[in-house]
């Protein structure tokens, strides 16, 4: 059984290797062109600060600014639990964000499109909790929103290439 599943992974990497696969963060992969060269437009509130310091993480900071990297933020929220005495007890947080990498020197779009997802939390305990709960969520989706926009951008980039 345990050299099945050894044939099973060897074939795998074999079969990627010959398909072209190439790691994205690896030597020459897609990712590598924008690190360090992506400046991150400025944070106007909590959620967007989430966002940037997200996607900074995955860029680098930069030290050759060759790109701009513009967003806007967009968040609404829902009851979804409520009690039959009318009582809210979770909350769908549904957010999206615009985005726009430009070239610093002309101002030319590189790559833009849109990132949207969900994420929830439940508003019952005491209000430190939800609180708590609620920037938590928000800071979940933020993050998910930072993750999807980077994939777009760096697959945006790779078929460029």
């Amino acid at each position: 059984m345990l050299l099945f599943n050894r044939r099973t992974f060897l074939l795998s990497v074999v079969a990627l290797a010959g398909c072209g696969f190439q790691p994205a963060y690896g030597p020459n992969g897609g990712a590598t062109a924008l690190r360090g060269m992506v400046r991150v437009a400025q944070p106007e509130d909590r959620e967007s600060y989430t966002l940037a310091h997200k996607l900074e993480d995955i860029f680098a900071q930069p030290q050759a600014e060759k790109y701009l990297l513009t967003y806007k933020i967009t968040t609404s929220e829902d009851a979804v639990g409520i009690t039959p005495d009318q009582e809210i007890t979770r909350y769908h947080v549904k957010g999206s964000a615009k985005y726009a990498l430009t070239t610093v020197a002309d101002g030319q779009t590189v790559a833009s499109g849109e990132a949207a997802s969900f994420t929830a939390y439940s508003a019952t305990g005491s209000t430190v909790s939800s609180v708590t709960a609620t920037r938590d969520a928000y800071d979940r989706l933020m993050s998910i929103l930072a993750d999807q926009i980077a994939a777009q951008i760096q697959a945006k980039i790779a078929i460029q290439k």
